[in-house]
């Protein structure tokens, strides 16, 4: 099962109170005050783990406690803190604010944490309220509260290519053949229910992470079929790979495919139609490629690409395309830090 967002309900430890306690010891002849502090409560971690690739463990759970600390005992006996919870989530993880939709963090690199919500410090004994006028006082303070909030756990693929087109243009078959990746492959519309990735080694020292993203329809953007369950996942890439059947099973056109898809990307999000796409005629085998291709050429002023994920033909061909876009891409935003960094100056 393959769970990109979840709803749950955070809280953390409560702090445990300080204690009143005095020394009592025999032979001692003056005692004084010995309460100690009571121990700060757990808190509730989200850490961004690789290997972690959905929100399957947390599918179930819908609250999620970190344990309290204990009271402060006397003899100066400080209480046991509360255990913090970590939650492992895959790179890419957004936590939004359920009440308010608010993001608190993008946990987008290995390694990221978000401290969610924050454990109750422990209450101070009547140790610390000691002093030349005050030498037997009777007061502690209670520890700090839980504090509990509502979360959205929304993951967005981090994936350097995104495979797009309509349902059965051949975007799992390519996967397959280009990455380890094994997603669900049949002669339907529809077969991928939810997004796969994949490693694509070009060379020894060269590969990029290609992500399948199931079919889209008309009226994605507005959420028609799983449409924005399918187009968050687009949002991280940084090439898009269009693939374009030439003879539908549904009989429609392919041009009116092509831009039926270019039209969600920009009404989901304008930037999306603006991104670096190579646009890829598939199953090149089928007499009707060469006229889709032509047509396709003519509709974007540019080179479109005729491959066949099942022969090989033009694989070689798009990979090199792929990895100058992707080149490009990376060379843009390095000029676009550097040029934001000299401005902050």
């Amino acid at each position: 099962m393959f769970v990109d967002r979840v709803k749950l309900q955070v809280s953390s430890g409560k702090g445990g109170n300080g204690c009143v306690s005095f020394r009592r010891e025999k032979y001692v002849p003056k005692g004084g005050p010995d309460g100690g502090d009571g121990g700060d409560g757990g808190s509730v971690i989200f850490l961004a783990e690789p290997g972690v690739d959905n929100l399957t463990g947390l599918a179930h759970t819908k609250h999620i406690q970190a344990t309290s600390g204990t009271p402060g005992q006397g003899n100066n006996r400080h209480g046991k803190n509360g255990t913090d919870c970590i939650i492992k989530v895959p790179p890419g993880t957004l936590v939004l604010d359920a009440q308010h939709g608010f993001v608190l963090k993008d946990l987008a690199s290995p390694g990221d944490r978000l401290v969610a919500v924050r454990g109750g410090r422990g209450g101070k004994g009547n140790t610390h309220f000691k002093s030349a006028t005050n030498r037997t006082p009777r007061e502690a303070t209670s520890g700090g509260p839980a504090e509990t909030r509502e979360l959205v756990l929304e993951l967005k693929m981090i994936a350097d290519v995104g495979l797009i087109g309509k349902p059965n243009a051949g975007k799992s078959t390519l996967l397959a053949r280009l990455s380890r990746a094994r997603p669900q492959i049949a002669d339907y519309p529809f077969t991928t229910k939810f997004p796969n990735l994949g490693r694509v080694e070009v060379s020894l020292d060269r590969s990029f992470i290609l992500a399948d993203i199931p079919g889209l329809i008309e009226g994605a953007h507005q959420g028609v079929g799983l449409g924005h369950e399918f187009l968050r996942h687009v949002e991280r890439t940084q090439v898009l790979v269009h693939l374009v059947e030439p003879l539908p099973m549904d009989g429609s056109d392919p041009l009116a495919n092509y831009r039926t898809i270019r039209e969600e990307l920009a009404r989901y999000r304008v930037d999306l139609s603006r991104r670096p796409e190579i646009v890829v005629v598939s199953k090149c085998d089928l007499p009707e490629a060469a006229e889709v291709q032509s047509l396709l050429a003519k509709e974007i002023d540019d080179e479109v690409l005729v491959i066949s994920a099942v022969t090989g033909e033009g694989l070689d061909r798009l990979m090199y395309r792929v990895v100058a876009s992707l080149d490009q891409s990376r060379e843009l935003q390095e000029k676009e830090a550097a040029t934001g960094a000299k401005s902050d100056d």
